[in-house]
């Protein structure tokens, strides 16, 4: 036996492929190896078994190994919630053009009444009044009277009595009225006539007592040019009047009593209020010799104030002339009437008669002077 062949034979460091003893650079993957140093009088050293692997081998099982790794990965940060897998977005498809549909009309809301306050107690003291009580809580001397059944001229210190709190009051919904030019639209009687052959416009005119011109307008027609299927509207009451004798003009029933909406009845007001606006609702749509009566009038002992307006709004502001001077609370009485004017005086100012019924009176109270604090209940 040589002495070649008895040599052990040499491992790769790298790649673990088996070399020849002598060999002094690696045939697989080319390292260089160093030469192995002779050892004299070596003694036999038992070895580990090795597994020797290729290194197509060994780059699949690491390939493996790392895979392996990544799904358990996946997996565990799956269970804690940590992964968003995408969603799949559908390829687009052609879609018919939907056919729109009425949108059901909203329902008008109702007002819900608002619950009464609970009233406070109040301990009469000297030199207190029912009005200014009323003044002072801002409620109407009416209310605190009919909650303790008191008369006011008995009104003794020590007397305890209940003060109402004012209930707030739901401001109602506007109501919905037409303009004078759709209102008159509104009652014109109007038909429809389609076009024939041979009609001509000043025909259908004709035929109808309509003027020509009052056609065109309403149809918007560039022309007296009309053609074999063209829808016309014919505004009848465009109509000149029959002659003969004048008729006697027609009044508008009554219109019904205007339903006063603020303030409230008994509201308070202090020096700290600017201006008070009364508001009322409509009657409908007014004619032009048409307008609402509006009369203030303080009512308190010995001042005979009084404001009479006319006007064609459904509000109206109580005018600075009528404020208290005098450091005291006043009361004041209004109402709204609706009107209209027959003729004038000779003056030349317009004369006024009621076309309808007078709302029922409200009143407010109007303190000069800012009001005490108020005591706790």
């Amino acid at each position: 036996m040589s002495t070649e062949s008895s040599q052990t034979p040499r491992v790769c460091p790298t790649c673990g492929a088996r070399l020849s003893a002598n060999a002094t650079r690696c045939v697989v993957c080319g390292t260089e190896i160093q030469a192995k140093p002779a050892q004299e009088n070596a003694l036999p050293v038992s070895r580990v078994p090795e597994i020797t692997l290729s290194l197509p081998v060994a780059m699949l099982a690491l390939a493996f190994f790392v895979g392996l790794g990544a799904v358990m990965v996946f997996f565990a940060l799956r269970s804690t919630g940590r992964v968003v897998e995408p969603t799949v977005t559908p390829s687009p498809t052609a879609t018919s053009t939907p056919t729109l549909t009425p949108t059901p009309l909203t329902p008008t809301p109702t007002a819900t009444p608002l619950p009464s306050p609970t009233p406070i107690s109040y301990v009469v003291t000297s030199g207190d009044t029912c009005i200014g009580i009323a003044v002072r809580y801002g409620v109407s001397v009416q209310s605190i009277v009919l909650l303790n059944n008191i008369n006011c001229d008995l009104l003794t210190p020590g007397t305890q009595l209940l003060i109402p709190q004012p209930t707030p009051t739901n401001t109602p919904p506007p109501t919905t009225t037409l303009s004078p030019a759709e209102a008159t639209e509104a009652a014109c009687e109007k038909v429809t006539y389609k076009v024939q052959e041979a009609d001509t416009l000043s025909g259908i005119a004709a035929f109808y007592g309509v003027p020509m011109e009052a056609i065109r307008s309403y149809n918007g027609l560039p022309s007296e040019t009309v053609y074999s299927g063209l829808t016309l509207v014919i505004p009848l009451c465009e109509r000149p009047p029959t002659p003969g004798p004048t008729p006697t003009a027609t009044l508008p029933p009554p219109y019904p009593a205007p339903n006063l909406l603020l303030p409230a009845d008994g509201a308070a007001f202090n020096a700290k209020t600017g201006t008070i606006t009364l508001q009322w609702a409509t009657v409908g749509a007014l004619r032009e010799n048409e307008a609402y009566a509006v009369t203030v009038e303080d009512v308190t002992a010995g001042t005979a104030r009084k404001a009479v307006a006319y006007v064609d709004d459904t509000k109206f502001i109580v005018p600075a002339s009528l404020r208290p001077t005098d450091g005291s609370a006043h009361l004041y009485r209004w109402y709204v009437v609706t009107v209209r004017q027959t003729g004038n005086d000779a003056k030349g100012n317009p004369i006024w008669e009621a076309a309808g019924a007078s709302s029922a009176p409200r009143g407010f109270i109007w303190s000069s002077s800012p009001p005490a604090n108020t005591p706790a209940p």
